[in-house]
């Protein structure tokens, strides 16, 4: 589990039953991690959406005695110098810095693999591999499947929403696939976590790339694997769910006997076409 800020709130967090507002919550103060424990109850409210009460009953549900207790823990819990120490950084530089410390925390998560690994497996099997992703997550999604292209015999792209996607699932699944990648990041679309449900419907397993275990999508999914997401800028940043996704890239490979011959074959044709240029 990462120490980063982020990674020590959702150590806070899990194992609670928590209701969906409370996860609501629970996302919304991940993100925020560095800010939260200087925040007031109302400001916290505020920037879930949700109801005052709704905080101080989400630090009741946790064991505390009132957000007041929460919040100092939460102080504790963020060493100040974390969370005040990108003072002297202008603000492109703290979204860079935050950037960092996302990445040092998917480092950290990934010193123990069993999870890629069992992820990269199921993608391996799938035949055909649908991969998901709308909207925000729609490039990530892009980027994956080009990519398994070239070691994978079927890859599925499913990037625009509306009533097909649930036909292409279906599709998908009839042609043999026994698992879907998903990229969903914020804001989540309502789209997404409906497909999620239909595909786990059909038989699918759902392996999905969050930025969060709070997300929405997480109530559908059979895997799924937090990377966060920046927030400093007016559009939120994805330098960890992308790298993550090459990881999973890395573990499909392992399970994919051929994977390295169908890269050199794509090499030698690439050759003869001059499709590069050197």
């Amino acid at each position: 589990m990462s120490d980063s800020p982020a990674g020590r709130l959702q150590q806070l967090f899990e194992g609670h039953r928590l209701t969906p507002t409370q996860r609501r919550i629970a996302h919304c103060m991940v993100r925020r991690a560095a800010d939260v424990p200087f925040l007031s109850s109302v400001e916290v409210a505020e920037l879930a959406g949700v109801s005052q009460p709704s905080v101080t009953r989400f630090a009741v549900a946790l064991g505390f005695d009132g957000y007041p207790a929460l919040r100092r823990h939460l102080r504790e819990v963020v060493p100040p110098e974390t969370a005040t120490g990108g003072d002297a950084f202008n603000e492109y530089q703290q979204a860079v810095q935050a950037e960092i410390e996302n990445l040092r925390g998917l480092a950290e998560m990934l010193a123990e693999p069993a999870l890629v690994e069992r992820a990269g497996r199921l993608l391996a099997a799938s035949r055909p591999l649908p991969v998901l992703g709308l909207r925000a997550a729609a490039s990530q999604a892009r980027g994956f499947a080009y990519f398994a292209a070239k070691v994978h015999p079927d890859v599925r792209l499913l990037d625009e929403g509306g009533s097909m996607l649930p036909d292409r699932i279906d599709a998908a699944g009839r042609a043999g696939a026994s698992a879907l990648l998903c990229f969903a990041l914020p804001r989540h679309p309502k789209e997404v976590v409906e497909a999620l449900e239909y595909a786990r419907s059909v038989g699918l397993t759902v392996v999905t790339v969050a930025d969060s275990a709070f997300a929405p999508v997480a109530a559908h999914s059979d895997l799924l694997i937090p990377a966060a997401v920046g927030t400093g800028l007016a559009f939120d940043t994805a330098c960890a769910p992308m790298l993550l996704g090459r990881v999973l890239l890395e573990a499909m490979c392992d399970g994919l006997p051929d994977a390295q011959a169908r890269l050199e074959d794509f090499d030698v044709r690439a050759a003869e076409r001059g499709l590069f240029a050197e």
